[in-house]
């Protein structure tokens, strides 16, 4: 009989786990795993008013080293009047399961888990190791989580040899997608100044917003690229433009805009902040200018890893996983700079909504296609 991955689910759920709070979830992790022999290793990092719980957990120490990674925080559950129960009681109503990380994604944790007992019960002497990265700073942050414990790994000589996470990557049917790679995320945070003046006598001022909307013009004009052999074209969107004027007839001192930049594996942050330095400087800009990376763009190509991924999917699921590297970012942009890394898990369809959910014979299925995962990279 299959380990059924609801009970374990349900309990995650009923954790108030909004991040970075973990209230008992990692608990719930290590006592499961605990007894499948597991040596569990809890790992605290980040400021005092910001304490960050992870979990980092290894089952023998040979090679292969294939580590499952994922996060027990979740988001705020909203205006719970909306919700038709506790957003965190792990209700099973109808054949689905309700409650707010049941979809993204205490629900391919716990599934993980159960194809994990699975596993291990027809292979208690398995090749290789197993471990699990399991963080509550995704949701938010994702300073204190992922990427410390990675470092941690490395070292303490625990860097996998492949990661999966298990992010709800799946669109329509479960198996219909592997992320192989995300689009990196850049915002700049542009203040253009000029010289405050009358209207009336435009030559006696500086206007900013015209020197601003001057180097805008053609960073929007145009495509960045058309695209590359795995992803999309880069994306520019202007998400803020600001001057603090109320008056109609005053030429303000300073404008203001907020750039993101969603970009493919045609480019790197450094480059495309140099892009806007160009711009600016083509405008004749007088300008301060700060840009954040959240992460680089990566990509895990097809080979031994993702191909081996594929065919349990496909045989498990009876569905042939497309390679997507669409949607935001995730943990796996810290993971891509250690070891080949690809995403799957569950339908995405209500991650972070009212009503969260994941129908229970979806989430036992993602248990057996976990199992034979592990079947196909380990043997």
């Amino acid at each position: 009989m299959p380990t059924d991955p609801i009970p374990l689910a349900q309990a995650l759920i009923r954790c108030r786990s909004v991040t970075p709070a973990d209230d008992g979830a990692l608990d719930v992790v290590q006592r499961a795993l605990e007894p499948l022999g597991f040596a569990c290793t809890r790992l605290v990092f980040g400021p005092d008013d910001y304490r960050v719980d992870n979990l980092f957990a290894r089952r023998g120490t040979a090679g292969p080293h294939f580590c499952y990674a994922g996060h027990t925080d979740v988001v705020p559950p909203g205006d719970v009047t909306a919700w038709t129960g506790d957003p965190f009681a792990g209700e099973v109503r109808d054949g689905v399961l309700y409650g707010r990380g049941a979809c993204d994604m205490k629900g391919g944790i716990a599934a993980f888990i159960a194809g994990l007992a699975d596993y291990l019960a027809e292979r208690p002497n398995h090749p290789g190791s197993i471990s699990l990265l399991i963080t509550g700073d995704e949701e938010a942050r994702s300073v204190d989580g992922t990427a410390k414990v990675l470092e941690w790994m490395q070292a303490n000589g625990q860097v996998p040899d492949m990661a999966l996470v298990g992010e709800p990557t799946s669109k329509a049917a479960l198996g219909d997608t592997i992320k192989i790679g995300r689009r990196g995320s850049l915002t700049a945070r542009i203040a253009v100044q000029g010289k405050q003046g009358h209207s009336a006598y435009p030559a006696l001022a500086d206007n900013p917003i015209h020197r601003l909307v001057a180097a805008l013009g053609p960073l929007l004009a145009a495509p960045i690229d058309n695209g590359s052999e795995f992803f999309p074209p880069t994306t520019l969107q202007v998400t803020g433009f600001d001057v603090g004027n109320a008056a109609s007839n005053v030429i303000p001192a300073t404008a203001r805009a907020m750039l993101n930049i969603r970009f493919n594996d045609l480019h790197t942050s450094q480059a495309l902040t140099q892009r806007l330095h160009a711009a600016l400087a083509a405008a004749g800009c007088r300008y301060e200018m700060t840009a954040e990376c959240s992460g680089e763009s990566f990509l895990t190509r097809p080979g031994p890893f993702v191909d081996a991924l594929t065919r349990a999917i496909a045989a498990s699921t009876g569905v042939t996983p497309g390679l997507d590297t669409g949607g935001g970012t995730s943990d796996a942009r810290f993971i891509a700079r250690y070891c080949p890394v690809a995403e799957f898990g569950a339908v995405g369809a209500t991650l972070h909504q009212v009503n969260e959910n994941a129908p229970v014979d979806e989430l036992r299925r993602l248990a057996a296609a976990y199992r034979a995962i592990l079947h196909e990279v380990l043997g």
